[in-house]
Order: C-alpha cells, then structure tokens, then sequence
C-alpha cells in the first residue's frame, strides 16, 4: 500500500550509489576509471562532509551525468525504487533544469534548451507500473546568474502540467549578496500565482527572516526553532510547513547528532507550525523515507502521534496532490488491524 508523501527530495541527490555507479562505467565516465570497484564508490559518495558547501559538490557530480539523454534512465529507476522500497504515493522532485543542459551551448540557448528538460523528466516520471503521483520543483541556484533565474520562474508558469513549484537553492549561506535579487524573483513568482519553497534556516548561516513572508513551505528551516523560535509564531499565522530532512544534517555537519532535532519537532508542535519528514537526497544518503521516520522514533524524537502528524503534514501541503484523496497513514492502518 502507497502510504507516504515526499515532499522535498533532489533529483541529483535521488540517485542510488549501486544505479550511478553502473552508469559511470557503462558510460566509460572518466570518474569509472577513479572508482574501478564499487565499495569506494560507496564509501566516497555517502560518507559525511564537513560542510554544507562540501556536500552540494557531490550535486556537481550527478548534475554533470544527468543529460538529457540520461535522465530518462534515472528517473525510471528512482520512480521503481519510491514505489517498491519507499510505498510512496507522492513525490516532488526539485532540480535546477539549467545544470542539466548542454554546457558547450550559450547562456541563451541553455535557457531555451530548459523547456526540453522539464518535459523529459515530466514524461520520464510517469511509470504505469509504479503509478506515483509526482511533480517538479524548479530551483533557481545562488550561482546562477538573475537572468537565468527569472527564466527558471518564467518555465514554472509556463510549465504547469509538470511544475508546481519554485525553489532557492545552492546553499543558504550564499544568497546574502543577493537577497534583494530573490525577494524580487520570489514576488515574481506570487504574482504569477507560482507556489514557493525555499532552502533556508538549514545552517546558522542562512537565516534570511527577509525570505520568509514570500515562502508557502520552508526548505528545512530547523535554525527557526533552534535559533530564534520567536518567529515560529508568525510561521504557524502564515501556515508555513517545514521540510525537515533528519539524514541531511548529519551528513552536513550542521548537526552533532540526530537527537538535536528533538528541539525542533518539540518547539514546532507546541507553536503549531507543520512539519513534513523528508529525505532531501535519499541515493547520496543511501537512506530511504520510511527509514528516516523509524530512525526519528528510535531515538525517541517523536512519538507514533506526532509521526502521524507529520505524515498527514505532507500530504496536506504538498503543492500537486488532492488532499482529500490522501491514502490512509500507516499509523491509522495498523490501529484498524
């Protein structure tokens, strides 16, 4: 039975160890040549960083393999994975279409070339035998230049059969130079009735409370509890769902330890904000959705409550899914038996 919701996962960081490392060699990659056995591939791929900005290099890799000849090939393993090892009902996928063009093209033509992507994955993820209500999230970067950026929103209203959102990305610390630049793209977008989610408050160095009124979901957002829970009150007012990625952090070094998001989920209940359980990058973390759930219950983070509050969290706010037609949760389905 399809029983989950995934509400914030990248379409780079999608990719399983075992799948990408097929395809390098298959390919004749010249990262086949650096990893000629699987196990330091894995090991090189799925180990922790340091850093944020060191772990979106591995993004860099995927995104330079994903092409649009590709890209069919990882999405249909993606989708058969969600289906058969996750029980997902429901799945986004952000991306920024750019990075998947033609690099030896121009800037323009790149920006052309973007429409041919949308509708790659968009028909890619459609699987009659792993039948997944799915959509795109279209991530403007903090390395791409404006005028790239305004394009990536203009495709999302152009594209609403396969889009149903806009998103920041490229690592929250970097958008401080440019923050006019995106509260206006984000403005844009509302104008264009675009939904918006927006990566962050995933570090302490990412806190733009500028951002906050023009987003409808937070991408992580889990420095608002730890570092200034007194805007969880006008979150909850605006109706706001945090993405919370528990795996991302420990990967990131943003957190120590897993048992630091009892903060965040324990301030955000009694505040009333929302919060969707997601796996941000589940091939690089080598973990799936319903692990990350068990893994949030194991070490006594959240209660089997609060678990079913976050499942029904995301299908509620996620951006192309009828709610009332929701799946029942896990918890409702084992309380029935």
């Amino acid at each position: 039975m399809a029983l989950y919701a995934e509400l914030h996962r990248h379409l780079g960081g999608s990719v399983v160890p075992r799948v990408l490392w097929r395809y390098l060699h298959r390919s004749e990659s010249a990262l086949a040549a650096r990893f000629p056995d699987y196990s330091e591939f894995e090991d090189f791929y799925t180990r922790p960083r340091s850093t944020l900005d060191e772990y979106l290099e591995l993004h860099t890799l995927v995104e330079g393999v994903q092409t649009a000849e590709a890209l069919p090939y990882f999405i249909y393993r993606l989708m058969r994975g969600a289906y058969i090892f996750e029980n997902l009902a429901y799945l986004e996928l952000r991306y920024t279409p750019f990075l998947r063009t033609d690099s030896q093209l121009s800037q323009s033509q790149r920006i052309d070339q973007m429409a041919e992507i949308v509708q790659i994955v968009g028909q890619a993820s459609q699987v009659k035998e792993y039948p997944i209500v799915s959509s795109q999230i279209l991530c403007m970067h903090s390395r791409l230049p404006y005028e790239v950026n305004r394009a990536i929103v203009d495709l999302a209203a152009q594209s609403p059969d396969y889009v149903c959102a806009i998103d920041v990305a490229g690592g929250d610390a970097h958008y401080a130079e440019r923050l006019d630049e995106f509260v206006e793209l984000y403005d844009y977008a509302r104008s264009l009735n675009i939904k918006t989610t927006g990566h962050v408050y995933e570090t302490s160095e990412g806190c733009y409370p500028e951002l906050l009124p023009y987003l409808m979901r937070i991408g992580h957002g889990i420095q608002i509890p730890l570092l200034q829970p007194h805007l969880l009150k006008e979150v909850a007012r605006r109706g706001q769902c945090l993405e919370v990625c528990p795996t991302t952090y420990l990967k990131t070094g943003t957190l120590d330890d897993i048992r630091q998001l009892k903060l965040v989920f324990d301030r955000c209940f009694d505040a009333g904000v929302d919060i969707a359980i997601c796996t941000d990058n589940a091939g690089l973390h080598d973990v799936r959705l319903p692990f990350e759930y068990e893994s949030l219950l194991t070490h006594d983070i959240i209660g089997f409550e609060q678990l079913q509050a976050c499942q029904d969290a995301a299908f509620r706010h996620a951006f192309a899914w009828n709610y009332a037609q929701r799946p029942a949760s896990m918890l409702t389905t084992l309380m029935k038996t």
